[in-house]
C-alpha cells in the first residue's frame, strides 16, 4: 500500500486496486486508523482524533486534484507519487 503523504504523525495511504468510493486510509501514532472518503472527508470506516481528523481534512482540501489522480493511478496498479504535506 503507497504512501502518499506523512505529517503531524499522520500517514496517508492508497491501496492498489481499491474499490469504490474514492477514498485513503489513514494511521496515526499506530493507534488509530480510518478509511475517509476523499470527496467528502467523511469517515467511512474506522476513528481518528478530532484534531488530527482536522488537519487530513485541510490536506484533502488543499490537494483534491492531486489526490484524485492519485486515486485514479492506483485503482488502475499504478504507482501514486507522493503528495505534499500539511504546512
Amino acid at each position: 500500500m503507497p504512501e502518499l503523504c506523512r505529517f503531524l504523525g499522520i500517514s496517508i495511504k492508497m491501496q492498489y486496486d481499491d474499490h469504490a468510493p474514492p477514498h485513503i486510509h489513514v494511521w496515526h501514532g499506530g493507534r488509530y486508523r480510518a478509511k475517509v472518503d476523499i470527496r467528502t472527508g467523511e469517515v467511512l470506516e474506522g476513528d481518528l482524533p478530532r484534531a488530527q481528523l482536522a488537519c487530513v481534512t485541510a490536506w484533502l482540501i488543499l490537494h483534491q486534484r492531486e489526490i484524485a489522480s492519485a486515486w485514479n493511478k492506483v485503482t488502475s496498479g499504478r504507482k501514486p507519487g507522493k503528495i505534499a504535506p500539511l504546512r
